[in-house]
C-alpha cells in the first residue's frame, strides 16, 4: 500500500467537506468552503495516480472551479453515468452540474489569470425544497432518483430524469439528517440523523421500513456528518457514530431482519464516515497453484473524528490497515476508485490523502458475471439488468438507444436474465443506461491498477502506523460457504492496535462487540424482493424495477459548523418520543364512497365523501417555512368538567408557545405567518405565528379531510368534498364552500393530493392524473394538468428552450405537471405525428401553459412560458398571433378613457415583457417589419 498527500489539492486552507471520484476514474470533485462562498472544484486524477504527470507542467491539475453556492458546500456526488455532478450546501440548495461544450478556457472569478478552467461545467438545475442546510446528496442506482437530506429533518427524493420534479419528501426524523445511502438492489434508501436513529425507507411506496435506535441510544455529542454505507452485495448496511459498551463503533446492520449484532470497534472517537469498496473480492491465487473455490468478501473504509482511517476486509478478524494522525482534523468523506484499488479521503483541515492498494493486499475483484451470479443467488435476479417497467414511461433520449430498443422489441427475456414468474412478463429488459451499454461502461473504467511508486523523500510516504496485523487475504483459509465470515464462529476481536486497547476491552461475557462481520450463506432463502409486489403508480417502483449496475456510487456529505452550533439548533425540537406524522403522505383513511350523482343539477354535495385522518393520541409535524418550525399535538392532556382538553405546541429556533383547545385535534399545519388547527368537533382555529388567536373558531360543514396554509391564506377541504379558502389577514373568503362535484362526478377518482399556492390558489389533484385549481374570480374549476393529455405526449418545443429557462420554470404549475413537461420536450424523437399536426399540438399546449400560469397567479412561470411561446411563434412563422401578443404587451400608445388595457400582468410590467420578447423576434428576418414597428413604438413611449 502506498500513501500520498497531494498538497496541490486544497481550498486555499479552507475546509474540504466532501470528495468523490468520477466513475471513469479520470477526475474527482471536492466540495467545501471558498473565500466568501461555497466552492466546488473538479481536479485531474492523473497527477494523483502518476508522479510523472504531477511533475509535468503541461498536464493541468485543476480542471474547473465553481463558486455558485452562496454558502459552504457539504457534499458532492457524481451520477453513476458520470454525466452530472450534484452538490448540496448551507445555502439550502442542491445544484446539478453538467459539462458544457468547450468554449475556450475561462478564468476562475477573482483569481489570477493563471487559474484557467480547462473544462467548462455549468449549473443546469437548481433544486429548491429544503428549508435548512443540505447535508448530503446521493444518486440512486441507474440515476433514477437523486436524494438530498437537510438539517430541516427531511429527505427529498427528486426525479432525476425530470428535474425539478420532486417525487416525495420523507419526514420522520426529529433531528438533523446528515447521511444517505441507497441500497444497491434498489429497494431501500437509508438515512441517519442526530436524533439517534437510522431509518430505512422503501422505494416502492416511500414508507418507513424500519427505525433503528438501539446502537445509537448511548451516543453523546454530534458529528459534522453521518455518512453511512451499503455493501455492494446489498446484504449489509454500516452506520456512522454508534456506541457499544461506551466506546465508538460503526454499527453493522443485516438486511435480513435488520439485526444489529455486529460492529466495527476500535476508533477512539466517533465514526464520521463509512464507505464500502464498490467491488466484491475473492482470495488472490498464488502463481502456479490450482485455483481453489474461495468465499467472496467485501472491503470497507472507516473514518473518524480521531483523525485516523481504518480499512477492513470482511474475511479478516482485524483491520487490514490503520493509519493514525492522517490529518490534523476530523475525516469528512471517503471515495473509492471504481476498480476498487484506490481510495481518496478528505478532512476538515482542508487536505486530501490518496491510498493505493495492490491486488495482493485486497484480493481479486470479481468480474461482472461473478458479481451478478452472487446477486442472482441472493435476490433471485441479476442486478445488472434494469427492469423495463422502470423505463416504460421514460422517453429515450439517445437515437442510438432508440435503435437498440427497437432491435430488442419482442425479446421478453434476454440472455442472462433468469427471471421467473411475473418478472419475465415485464416489458423489454434492457442493459443500456443513458445510451451507454454496460460493456461500454466497463471498458471506460480504469483498465489497470495504479502504478507502483517509490518514495521520493518529499511527499510520498509510507504510513508509520500500519497495524502489525496486516495480512494478505491468502493467509486466511475460508471453510464455510459464507459471503463474509460468520461472527458466531470467531471470538470477539481485539482493538485496531495497541493504542486502542483501553477502549475496546469489553466486560467479561459481553460478546456484542466483535469486529468481524457475518453474512448469511449464498444459498439462503431468496430475498423478499423476489416476492410478487404490486407495482406502484407513476413514480413508485417495486424492487424488480430498479437494480444496481456495477457501480453504485452513493456517497455522503460534510458540514462545517462546530458541535456547539448544532446543539443550539436542537432547541425547541419535539420530544424524542413524539411521533412524526408525514403530512405529505395520505393519512390512515376511511373508505372513500363516491356515489353516482342523480341527473338533476341540485345534487346534494354530501353524496361525495373524502377520507379523513384518524385521530391520534399525539403527533408532530414540521412546517415548511423560512425557519425550522414544529407543531406538536397532545390530545386529551386533561379532562375539565367533562371537556377533553388538547394541547398544541409551536416551536421555531428556540422560540415556542402553546395553547389549549376543548376538543381533540385532527390536523395541525401552518405557514411562516399563521397556524391552523382542525378539531374533532368540526371547528377550525387560526393563530398568528406568535400564538395569538386571529378569528373565533370557524364552524365547518363536515369533518376536515385536508388543511393547508400558505402566507396568510388558509385552505380547508372537508369530508363532504367542499373547498374553502380564506385570507385571514383581510378576513375575507376567497372560496366559499365550493363543491368538488364538477371535477369528481362521473369518475371513480378521489383526491390524491392538494395544496395551496403562495398566492392563495387552491390546487387539487385526483387519482386519475388530472389536476384542477379553483378560480375565485371566474368561480370555476380549471384543468391545469392531465397526465394522460395527448397534447403533452406529442409536443415538441425543445428548440424554444434556452439554458436560462430552467430556473424560471419552478412554481405551482411545474409542481403539478413536471413529469409530462420533460416528456413533451423529447416526444418528437419517438412520435410519428406529422409535422403540421405536431406543430398545432405544440401551439395549443403552450397557450394552455400560459393560461394555466395566469390562473395560478404564478408570475415567474407566466414569464417563462411567455418567452417559450414567443420563440415558438417566431420559429414557426405565426405572424398573426405574434402581432396580437405584441399589441397586448404594448397597449395603447395614446391614453384613452375607453381603454380597458392593464399595464401589468401578475405584477410584471407588460412593456418590460415586450422588451424581452423583441430580441426573440429579431432573430427571424421574416419579421423585420414587425420588429421595427414595435421597437419604434416602445422607444416613442419611453421618450414620452
Amino acid at each position: 500500500m502506498k500513501l500520498l498527500k497531494p498538497s496541490w489539492v486544497n481550498h486555499n486552507g479552507k475546509p474540504i467537506f466532501s470528495v468523490d471520484i468520477h466513475p471513469d476514474g479520470t477526475k474527482f470533485a471536492t466540495g467545501g468552503q471558498g473565500e466568501d462562498s461555497g466552492k466546488v472544484v473538479i481536479w485531474n486524477m492523473a497527477p494523483v495516480l502518476r508522479e510523472e504527470d504531477e511533475k509535468n507542467e503541461n498536464i493541468p491539475k485543476l480542471l474547473c472551479q465553481m463558486d455558485n453556492h452562496l454558502a459552504c458546500v457539504n457534499c458532492v456526488r457524481w451520477s453513476n453515468n458520470g454525466l452530472y455532478l450534484a452538490s448540496g450546501g448551507d445555502d439550502k440548495l442542491v445544484m446539478v452540474w453538467k459539462r458544457a461544450a468547450f468554449i475556450g478556457p475561462s478564468t476562475v472569478f477573482g483569481s489570477s489569470s493563471k487559474l484557467a478552467n480547462v473544462e467548462q461545467w455549468r449549473c443546469v438545475m437548481i433544486l429548491r425544497n429544503h428549508t435548512g442546510d443540505v447535508m448530503d446528496v446521493a444518486w440512486s442506482p441507474h440515476d433514477v432518483w437523486l436524494a438530498s437530506c437537510s438539517v430541516d429533518n427531511t429527505i427529498a427524493i427528486w426525479n432525476a430524469r425530470k428535474f425539478p420534479e420532486i417525487v416525495m419528501t420523507l419526514k420522520g426524523h426529529t433531528g438533523l439528517v446528515k447521511g444517505l445511502t441507497w441500497d444497491p438492489v434498489g429497494k431501500y434508501i437509508a438515512s441517519q440523523a442526530d436524533d439517534h436513529s437510522l431509518k430505512v425507507w422503501r422505494t416502492m411506496d416511500w414508507q418507513l421500513e424500519t427505525n433503528i435506535t438501539k446502537p445509537f441510544s448511548e451516543c453523546g455529542g454530534t458529528t459534522h456528518v453521518l455518512r453511512l454505507s451499503w455493501s455492494p452485495d446489498g446484504q449489509y448496511l454500516v452506520s456512522a457514530h454508534a456506541m457499544n459498551n461506551s466506546g465508538p463503533t460503526a454499527q453493522i446492520i443485516e438486511r435480513d431482519g435488520w439485526k444489529t449484532n455486529m460492529d466495527f470497534v476500535g476508533h477512539r472517537k466517533a465514526v464520521t464516515v463509512v464507505k464500502f469498496n464498490p467491488k466484491i473480492f475473492k482470495k488472490k491465487q498464488k502463481n502456479g497453484s490450482t485455483p481453489k473455490p474461495s468465499c467472496p468478501y467485501c472491503c470497507c473504509a472507516v473514518g473518524s473524528k480521531d483523525r485516523s482511517l481504518s480499512v477492513w476486509l470482511t474475511s479478516l478478524k482485524r483491520p487490514l490497515v490503520v493509519i493514525h494522525d492522517l490529518f490534523d482534523k476530523s475525516i469528512m468523506d471517503i471515495t473509492w476508485t471504481l476498480n476498487g484499488l484506490g481510495l481518496l479521503v478528505c478532512s476538515m483541515d482542508g487536505t486530501v490523502a490518496f491510498l493505493d492498494f495492490s491486488q495482493d493486499e485486497l484480493g481479486d475483484p470479481l468480474n461482472e458475471e461473478e458479481k451478478n451470479a452472487i446477486h442472482q443467488n441472493i435476490y433471485g435476479k441479476s442486478l445488472a439488468i434494469m427492469m423495463g417497467s422502470q423505463l416504460s414511461s421514460t422517453i429515450i433520449e439517445n437515437p442510438e438507444m432508440l435503435k437498440y430498443q427497437q432491435e430488442r422489441q419482442g425479446n421478453q427475456n434476454p440472455n442472462g436474465a433468469q427471471a421467473s414468474g411475473p418478472e419475465n412478463q415485464t416489458p423489454k429488459l434492457t442493459n443500456v443506461l443513458n445510451g451507454e451499454s454496460l460493456e461500454d461502461i466497463r471498458k471506460n473504467l480504469l483498465k489497470k491498477q495504479v502504478e507502483t511508486r517509490t518514495a521520493d523523500g518529499r511527499r510520498r510516504i509510507t504510513p508509520l502506523c500500519i497495524c502489525t496485523c496486516i495480512q494478505t487475504v491468502n493467509s486466511i483459509g475460508m471453510k464455510s460457504n459464507l459471503l463474509l465470515t460468520s461472527a458466531s464462529k470467531i471470538e470477539p476481536m481485539k482493538a485496531l492496535d495497541s493504542r486502542f486497547t483501553e477502549r475496546s476491552k469489553a466486560t467479561p461475557g459481553v460478546t456484542s462487540v466483535p469486529l468481524t462481520i457475518g453474512i448469511t450463506p449464498l444459498d439462503r432463502v431468496k430475498d423478499s424482493s423476489s416476492v410478487k409486489e404490486p407495482k406502484g403508480k407513476d413514480e413508485t417502483s417495486s424492487d424488480s424495477e430498479d437494480k444496481i449496475v456495477v457501480k453504485s456510487m452513493t456517497k455522503r456529505k460534510g458540514e462545517m459548523e462546530g458541535a456547539e452550533v448544532v446543539e443550539k439548533r436542537k432547541k425547541g425540537r419535539p420530544r424524542k418520543d413524539a411521533k412524526m406524522m408525514p403530512i405529505s403522505q395520505p393519512f390512515p383513511q376511511t373508505p372513500v364512497s363516491l356515489e353516482k350523482e342523480p341527473s338533476r343539477l341540485t345534487t346534494p354535495v354530501a353524496l361525495l365523501k373524502l377520507p379523513t385522518p384518524s385521530i391520534q393520541k399525539s403527533f408532530s409535524t414540521q412546517v415548511s417555512t423560512d425557519g425550522v418550525t414544529y407543531l406538536e399535538v397532545e390530545n386529551e392532556v386533561s379532562v375539565v368538567s367533562g371537556s377533553r382538553l388538547s394541547q398544541l405546541k409551536w416551536s421555531r429556533e428556540g422560540r415556542e408557545w402553546d395553547t389549549l383547545l376543548p376538543s381533540r385535534i385532527i390536523i395541525a399545519t401552518g405557514s411562516s405567518d399563521v397556524v391552523a388547527v382542525a378539531c374533532e368537533d368540526r371547528t377550525l382555529s387560526v393563530f398568528t405565528a406568535c400564538g395569538r388567536r386571529l378569528i373565533p373558531s370557524i364552524m365547518l360543514p363536515a369533518p376536515m379531510s385536508a388543511l393547508h396554509c400558505s402566507g396568510h391564506f388558509v385552505m380547508a377541504l372537508t369530508a363532504s368534498a367542499t373547498l374553502s379558502v380564506w385570507d385571514v389577514q383581510k378576513q375575507t373568503a376567497l372560496v366559499k364552500n365550493e363543491s368538488l362535484n364538477p371535477i369528481l362526478s362521473g369518475t371513480e377518482a378521489t383526491v390524491s393530493q392538494s395544496f395551496l399556492t403562495r398566492q392563495g390558489v387552491a390546487v387539487v389533484s385526483l387519482s386519475n392524473g388530472k389536476t384542477y385549481c379553483f378560480n375565485s374570480s371566474l368561480e370555476t374549476w380549471n384543468l391545469i394538468a392531465d397526465k394522460q393529455d395527448s397534447l403533452v405526449q406529442c409536443t415538441d418545443f425543445r428548440s424554444c428552450v434556452s439554458s436560462q429557462d430552467a430556473l424560471g420554470s419552478m412554481g405551482p404549475l411545474a409542481l403539478t405537471q413536471g413529469r409530462n413537461l420533460s416528456a413533451g420536450r423529447l416526444a418528437s424523437r419517438l412520435s410519428s405525428t406529422p409535422h403540421h399536426l405536431q406543430q398545432g399540438m405544440t401551439l395549443a399546449f403552450l397557450e394552455k401553459q400560459l393560461a394555466s400560469a395566469l390562473i395560478l397567479l404564478s408570475a415567474s412561470e407566466y414569464r417563462h412560458w411567455l418567452l417559450i411561446y414567443a420563440r415558438f411563434l417566431v420559429n414557426e412563422g405565426y405572424e398573426l398571433r405574434l402581432r396580437e401578443l405584441c399589441q397586448d404587451l404594448l397597449g395603447p400608445v395614446h391614453k384613452s378613457s375607453s381603454s380597458s388595457w392593464e399595464t401589468t400582468v401578475l405584477g410584471l410590467r407588460k412593456r418590460d415583457l415586450l422588451t424581452e420578447v423583441l430580441p426573440v423576434i429579431g432573430q427571424n428576418l421574416r419579421f423585420q417589419r414587425l420588429f421595427t414597428e414595435y421597437q419604434d413604438q416602445l422607444e416613442l413611449l419611453r421618450l414620452k
